[in-house]
């Protein structure tokens, strides 16, 4: 494991690391920063989920960059918990993080973008296994539990036992009887709020993308993909390219099991339209609100000469229970009174 971890130091460049610069991209549309440190004196690093672009991120600057830049602001923390520690006059060790999740939309769940923060994880318990002191989720929407379980298998299981869940209700919780619940000096000056990146910074107009199926959608015909969803609350998610010209596509569900039905027999639940998938993929996500036979039809009934090829994958992501437990029971816990759980103290 040494081994492994200083050869993952050499490659990053961790020792020289604090003396690089990230792009202007990234420093204005990284939605994070340090927001001070607790009472123990470990610093806080926050997270802001609505301001993260990371589809706009990824077209502008390479998946190493973003990494790197996440490394780059672990060491930052590392400096500071040594620059403590004199401070002090003891042994700070360990960092404190905030997610700030309201505004988790699908967006967020686009899968090139998931997978950049699954290889974060992974390479965090990998070379920083004891760094995380607290992992503090706050506003947390409905649909944290199917993004917080697309992340459970790349974290251990210790590191799952120091995230708290505090819901939408979370100040009270977190402030407790609100004694230095905010740092000396106000912590915006330090997060960057981030937002939708620019398109004059991209360098690219689509990610590359590995497709699980590949398909001939005949002139005049259609394709219908089904996928069985068993209870409310899971999220239909896909990407798609065409060959040869534009396809239709839209979602529908069944109104009959076991059987074939023409679109005009279905419930629609995401219109048909033609999208220039030839040209750039396309992505797309659904909430599915009941249980059913959710069909992804690709339509080329209007072609009458060209065939379509297609290359598409489709998932079905499922909430986690636990974290939706968590959600319903800070909801629950926060109309009572509750004493300080974790209160930011002062510099």
């Amino acid at each position: 494991m040494l081994r492994k971890h200083m050869k993952f130091r050499k490659q990053q460049d961790l020792d020289n690391i604090l003396a690089w610069q990230p792009s202007e991209v990234v420093r204005l549309y990284e939605p994070s920063g340090f927001c001070g440190h607790d009472r123990e004196g470990s610093p806080v690093w926050y997270h802001i989920i609505r301001g993260l672009d990371l589809k706009g991120l990824l077209l502008s600057v390479s998946k190493q960059e973003l990494l790197r830049f996440n490394f780059w602001s672990l060491e930052l923390l590392l400096r500071d918990c040594e620059q403590q520690s004199q401070k002090l006059g003891k042994k700070v060790e360990k960092i404190s993080t905030v997610f700030d999740f309201e505004g988790l939309s699908l967006r967020h769940l686009w899968k090139p973008g998931v997978e950049l923060v699954q290889e974060f994880f992974s390479a965090l318990e990998a070379n920083y296994p004891e760094i995380l002191k607290n992992l503090i989720v706050v506003k947390a929407p409905k649909l944290f539990p199917v993004a917080f379980n697309l992340i459970k298998p790349y974290i251990t299981e210790e590191t799952r036992r120091k995230v708290l869940i505090l819901g939408v209700e979370w100040a009270a919780p977190l402030q407790g009887d609100g004694r230095g619940a905010v740092p000396a000096h106000h912590p915006r000056l330090q997060i960057n709020y981030g937002g939708d990146v620019p398109q004059h910074y991209f360098l690219r107009n689509h990610v590359r993308v590995q497709y699980d199926h590949q398909a001939t959608v005949g002139r005049g015909s259609s394709l219908q993909v089904d996928n069985e969803i068993l209870f409310p609350g899971c999220v239909l998610r896909w990407q798609f390219a065409s060959d040869g010209g534009d396809i239709g596509f839209g979602v529908f569900l069944k109104t009959k099991m076991g059987e074939r039905q023409r679109a005009a027999e279905m419930t629609e639940v995401l219109a048909s339209q033609r999208y220039n998938a030839h040209m750039v993929p396309e992505d797309g996500s659904l909430t599915c609100t009941e249980a059913g036979v959710y069909v992804l039809r690709f339509d080329n009934t209007y072609s009458l000469i060209h065939p379509k090829h297609i290359s598409y994958t489709v998932e079905v992501l499922l909430p986690d229970q636990t974290s939706l437990e968590k959600i319903e029971n800070s909801r629950q816990a926060s109309r009572l009174p509750h004493p300080p759980l974790w209160p930011l103290g002062p510099q």
